[in-house]
């Protein structure tokens, strides 16, 4: 197997181009559609990939229970609404009335576990961040048997 092959990719593939954009590489996989290639072999694989995370700020208690309480206030609604659908009495209303008091409760509910959640985790995590996976580049890989191919028809200019 090739040096620059990913482990992932299947044993027969072989590189045909590398660009720096996902974008450059979906456009040459359309090229070599676009030409009549038979492209169910093709395939798009990223390299030199680097994990980012992208520090937002400071993580308080607060910022624990404002990001807790959402989730806890549509868990409970959700339940509440449910539970109350399938009441004998009125069960639209029923229904509404629990899902709004599930919304109140699960969003109390929702911060606490939060702000539980932040002081058990203690100072090993006082921030918050986005995480992201970054590709250096991408290379589109061929059967061997058709690499060549598609090698020349990347390589000649379409006509406009």
């Amino acid at each position: 197997m090739s040096a620059n092959v990913p482990p992932s990719t299947p044993r027969f593939a072989e590189p045909v181009a590398s660009y720096s954009t996902y974008v450059d590489a979906e456009k040459a996989v359309n090229a070599l559609a676009e030409s009549g290639f038979p492209v169910e072999g093709v395939t798009i694989v990223a390299g030199d990939l680097r994990f980012v995370e992208q520090v937002t700020g400071r993580r308080s208690y607060g910022a624990a229970a404002i990001e807790a309480a959402p989730i806890g206030a549509i868990t409970a609604a959700l339940v509440g609404f449910l539970l109350g659908i399938f009441s004998q009495i009125a069960p639209l209303s029923t229904g509404l009335a629990l899902a709004f008091w599930g919304l109140l409760l699960g969003a109390i509910v929702g911060a606490l576990v939060g702000v539980l959640g932040h002081a058990l985790a203690g100072r090993r995590r006082d921030f918050s961040s986005r995480a992201t996976l970054d590709a250096g580049r991408y290379d589109v890989m061929a059967p061997a048997d058709v690499a060549g191919e598609a090698r020349g028809r990347l390589a000649t200019p379409r006509a406009a």
